[in-house]
């Protein structure tokens, strides 16, 4: 891991956040920015649908799926019964799923 592209995301995060204005979209693109860097792979944000749902990044080698990625607004509780449903529908149809708040996996 490269520790300038981890600090360039957090400082990405940190003055959309101070907005205070954000919604847990407004994240997407630094985050989006670090898997490509971090990775090399190609990211898209809001890939069409697939039978389990929608996750909100799909990670791509050769434009193929290799990772998904479903996030929450920054500070949700990722253990909340609220995204139970979703998650264990993920989970059990995607063998490579990141979930995060921005800030935790």
């Amino acid at each position: 891991m490269s520790a300038t592209h981890i600090t360039t995301y957090l400082a990405s995060l940190s003055a959309l956040y101070s907005q205070g204005i954000t919604t847990e979209h407004s994240f997407r693109g630094a985050l989006e920015t670090l898997l490509k860097n971090m990775t090399g792979f190609s990211v898209v944000n809001e890939a069409r649908h697939i039978d389990c749902g929608a996750p909100d990044l799909t990670l791509l080698k050769d434009n193929i799926p290799v990772g998904f990625v479903e996030a929450k607004d920054v500070g949700k509780n990722l253990n909340s019964k609220d995204y139970k449903n979703q998650f264990d529908r993920y989970k059990k149809a995607l063998d490579n799923l990141i979930i995060t708040d921005y800030l935790t996996c």
